[in-house]
């Protein structure tokens, strides 16, 4: 039937151009903007998990940040540690050296001194981020000899939880000030022999002679010395796997966050080649819409030639 008051053609071709508008414009969208899903009208679910991964991809970074001022601590110390190698070493050589009978021991005394405020000057400076791992007061309120890294953030089904990684420094420190305490590698108190309360801190060779009992002494304080150069090489062997393992969770860290970057791409990017096709797709038949709908419209002209005469 024909009719002049509903012209069902033209409401057909209206509705299918109306579609394509919106589809056109869905499309176009995703083009400018590069997402599939870019709110949660587009797709709830995958939206409500690419903001949670994002979220997650976002404490990630900032625990990236946090193994990152670790490692810098960790290096800090290492280098003192390296330095303090030296240094005691150096100490441990003046000592054998003063074993010579005859040789002028204030002369090495005053030597071994300067090794020995150059070791307090590195621990007393191995400081970073306002942290000192060689140079502690045990007996302060806020003292903790284990220090933590934060090294992983997890999430399970109902809750989430942050790892670390913890360090040891109490057989790190190269002095205490705690007075209760047994001292640091550098002023602890070491009994060798008939020697007892050596500490290469403050250890002194000057009023030592040659006799059987001064030439023991001295024996007992390279020993002493020597004890200490081993708990120093261990301190900084320690501090080296902390290292090597911060350095392997940190790229563990970076490894993960591209994943999570590419499962959340996954979810919600856009793939350009399909959209651009649609687009192309989309045109034709917008254009073919058009030009229906305008042949719909012109059939009322068509009902008014048959009333010409």
């Amino acid at each position: 039937m024909t009719s002049l008051l509903t012209n069902a053609s033209a409401i057909t071709a209206l509705q299918n151009l109306n579609a394509t508008n919106k589809s056109m414009q869905t499309t176009q969208e995703r083009i400018s903007t590069g997402m599939r899903v870019a709110n949660a009208s587009d797709n709830a679910a995958y939206w409500s998990i690419a903001t949670t991964m994002r979220s997650d991809n976002s404490a990630l970074s900032t625990v990236k940040d946090a193994l990152g001022m670790g490692s810098a601590t960790v290096d800090v110390a290492s280098a003192a540690l390296k330095t303090t190698t030296d240094l005691v070493t150096q100490i441990k050589s003046k000592l054998v050296a003063a074993r010579q009978p005859g040789i002028d021991r204030t002369k090495v005394q005053a030597e071994i001194t300067q090794l020995q405020n150059q070791i307090r000057s590195v621990a007393d400076s191995s400081t970073f981020s306002g942290q000192n791992w060689l140079a502690v007061d045990s007996s302060g309120a806020d003292y903790n000899a284990t220090k933590n890294i934060v090294a992983s953030f997890t999430r399970s089904s109902s809750s989430v939880s942050i790892g670390t990684i913890d360090v040891d420094t109490s057989t790190m420190a190269l002095y205490d000030a705690n007075s209760g305490s047994t001292g640091g590698i550098i002023d602890k108190s070491r009994d060798v022999g008939a020697t007892t309360g050596i500490k290469v801190s403050t250890l002194d060779i000057s009023a030592l002679t040659d006799s059987t009992t001064d030439q023991t002494t001295l024996d007992n304080y390279i020993s002493a010395t020597d004890a200490a150069l081993t708990d120093v090489t261990t301190a900084a062997s320690d501090l080296g796997a902390v290292k090597t393992r911060i350095t392997m969770q940190s790229d563990f860290v970076s490894n993960l966050m591209d994943a999570v970057t590419k499962g959340i791409g996954q979810l919600v990017d856009a793939d350009m080649n399909t959209e651009s096709t649609r687009l192309q797709a989309l045109q034709v038949q917008q254009q073919l819409g058009v030009q229906s709908l305008s042949i719909a419209n012109q059939s009322s002209q068509q009902i008014l030639s048959l009333f010409k005469g």
